[in-house]
């Protein structure tokens, strides 16, 4: 399992506070093992065996601690490394307590050192690898001592629950770090697009201002080209006032800011006040639906035709409407198209709303104009988690 979060240099990784508790609670619990080992040291199957293990713990312990203290030192591999490990140098006290220790459940020779694993485990992979370690731990533990006893349970309870609560902190502080980035990434996008905006303004957009009316003035083909650099300057706007788009956790984005890309002089778009987050691919393929659409429009209605987009969102699906008032689109003008090859429509606007699990309608007359109304279904979490918020 890789982090999310080596990516974001700029962002403090919210999980350091944890690592830094680990390393602590790690350099704590390997003083305590001295001390028990010191303690029962005459006692040992093994004694000098016991002292190889404690300076393998020590070597480990210094290792780890400034390893995790960096934030590129705290990697996937290393974390494995640390549960195989712990897990050998605390299963060595088969060799080094008598069985009188193990039957009377003394100590280990790693003893509270042995969590460490479960800490460092739940720190990087957040709780289910967390759980997943204190299981591995407590199955280790049945497995040295052999038995069942009410410590036992005990043990394997608090080994899981540290994993769970360390694992669940984890998973908190590494969304908390994940929503700070974007927030930084989008501020620093508005900033950008600000600064754009105001270079812009004062070159780009006074330039095309002035064509357009000077252009107005001198009529003739000036007025064409005064009516492009109008529509220029309408879309230009549109551009840079628009909000910059960043995926949401869920990896959605906001259907309506999408569209309000697309307004010109001859293009409106009406959108809901509100954002329209919609899963990936769904809002990129209404988007290219739309697009698309416009397209035709552009080629089919004349340059003088106007074009309106509708943006509705309902508790069950998305309805967009593509409108224009050019001359609409004869009867059988479309199975003629698709008779001879020319699939730009069936392709580009129906088998995409089709690939989507949508409907799209067509009303059209001669004279009339066009309009294409497409219904996409949303997915079945998203009305469900509407009114779990609405009842909040």
């Amino acid at each position: 399992m890789s982090s999310p979060l080596s990516n974001e240099p700029r962002v403090t990784d919210g999980r350091s506070p944890l690592w830094r508790g680990h390393n602590v609670f790690r350099v704590v619990t390997f003083f305590y093992a001295c001390a028990w080992v010191i303690f029962q040291f005459d006692s040992y199957a093994r004694p000098w065996l016991a002292v190889v293990v404690l300076v393998l713990m020590g070597l480990w312990t210094a290792f780890t601690v400034w390893r995790y203290s960096k934030r590129c030192g705290r990697t996937d591999l290393l974390v494995a490394l640390d549960q195989v490990v712990v897990t050998v140098l605390f299963m060595s006290s088969e060799f080094i307590l008598t069985e009188e220790q193990m039957t009377e459940s003394w100590p280990t020779v790693v003893t509270a050192w042995h969590p460490t694993m479960i800490t460092a485990a739940a720190a990087q992979w957040g709780m289910s690898g967390g759980i997943a370690s204190g299981i591995f731990a407590a199955g280790c533990n049945f497995l040295l001592r052999w038995k069942t006893s009410p410590d036992m349970v005990l043990d394997t309870v608090l080994l899981i629950g540290v994993g769970a609560v360390i694992g669940l902190a984890s998973n908190s502080a590494r969304s908390t770090t994940a929503r700070l980035a974007r927030a930084l990434r989008a501020e620093a996008a508005t900033a950008e697009r600000e600064r754009l905006a105001r270079d812009i303004h004062d070159s780009v957009l006074q330039v095309l201002a002035r064509v357009r009316r000077r252009g107005t003035e001198l009529g003739g083909e000036a007025a064409e080209l005064a009516k492009l650099a109008g529509e220029q300057e309408i879309a230009l706007r549109a551009l840079v006032a628009t909000t910059p788009q960043e995926p949401t956790e869920n990896g959605a984005t906001d259907l309506a800011a999408r569209l309000q890309v697309l307004r010109t002089g001859r293009i409106h778009v009406s959108v809901p006040g509100n954002p329209v987050l919609l899963e990936e691919p769904l809002s990129s393929e209404l988007f290219a639906v739309v697009r698309e659409s416009l397209a035709n429009v552009e080629k089919h209605a004349g340059p003088d035709a106007q074009a309106w987009v509708l943006l509705e969102e309902l508790p069950d699906e998305v309805v967009l409407s593509v409108r224009d008032d050019g001359p609409g689109i004869p009867e059988g003008r479309l199975d003629e198209a698709a008779a001879e090859g020319r699939l730009g429509v069936a392709k580009s606007i129906r088998g995409r709303v089709d690939g989507l699990g949508g409907t799209i309608t067509l009303d059209t007359e001669p004279g009339e104009g066009t309009e294409w109304e497409i219904r996409v279904p949303l997915p079945v979490a998203k009305p469900a988690k509407r009114r779990r918020g609405g009842e909040r």
